[in-house]
């Protein structure tokens, strides 16, 4: 694996909402949802490998609310960040801070992460943008994961499963961070978030017509920055564990890459 300090940093949240457990964590009998076996390997080790293994990253850190759950399961090299009380916003916040830019993030529950999935994703984001978020194509996860139920955002030109991975480039994408910050703290008040991003964008949202460009325009504008969409090639990019059957998914693909390259 590539362990050597390259110029790009890499941040894993891992840390548990404020409130109520985590339902997957609390099924699988573990406290925190990161060290939930995969396929016999905790998942935020199944991550850090792929970070690892991705030419071009050097320091990864993982933040977490209690760093005990984490206690001799980490590499040694494996840095610690606490996370925020105020979710996996301010902890981005608090991580940029703390690590500067450029920054990728990405979440624990990203068990299948590769690194050629990481490597697309880095090439494929534009020089001059500040902030880009990974998705995968609706065409391209029901190819590579036939069946899979995956929450699709619908615009008038993609439709799209997030795919857990964002590249904060420079320091102007902490506005991005706070932005995301203020969505978060209204999840519970749809009206409040579409007051936020405009009566303009939500209409166009609502009839299908809001196009990858004028979404991306849009979170420049509020933000004060660059903001891209960046489509991977692999389906299998929108798979992360939330539940159950998601588990039992990414083992089934786990087994079977396995048995692929036996």
């Amino acid at each position: 694996m590539n362990t050597t300090h390259g110029a790009l940093s890499a941040l894993i949240l891992a840390g548990t909402r404020p409130g109520a457990p985590d339902p997957m964590a609390q099924a699988c009998g573990v406290s925190h949802k990161a060290i939930l076996p995969v396929a016999g390997t905790p998942m935020v080790l199944r991550v850090i490998h792929a970070l690892q293994a991705t030419p071009g990253i050097g320091r990864i850190a993982v933040c977490i609310d209690n760093p005990a759950v984490l206690e001799g399961l980490l590499p040694s090299d494996i840095e610690i960040v606490p996370s925020s009380p105020n979710g996996p916003s301010a902890s981005v916040l608090a991580g940029l801070t703390q690590m500067g830019t450029p920054l990728l993030v990405t979440t624990a529950d990203n068990a299948l992460l590769r690194p050629e999935w990481i490597s697309e994703f880095l090439a494929k984001c534009s020089p001059q943008t500040d902030v880009a978020a990974a998705v995968a194509p609706e065409a391209v996860v029901l190819r590579d994961v036939p069946g899979t139920r995956r929450t699709f955002i619908r615009l008038a030109d993609m439709a799209f499963s997030g795919c857990n991975l964002f590249l904060f480039r420079t320091p102007a994408s902490l506005q991005v961070a706070a932005l995301w910050q203020r969505v978060e703290k209204n999840r519970k008040h749809p009206l409040r978030i579409a007051w936020l991003l405009g009566p303009g964008i939500l209409l166009r949202a609502v009839c299908r017509k809001l196009t990858r460009a004028a979404l991306c325009r849009r979170i420049g504008t509020l933000s004060g920055t660059t903001a891209e969409l960046v489509p991977l090639s692999d389906g299998r990019a929108a798979v992360d564990v939330d539940k159950p059957a998601d588990l039992e998914l990414t083992e089934k693909l786990i087994a079977a890459d396995a048995a692929a390259n036996a």
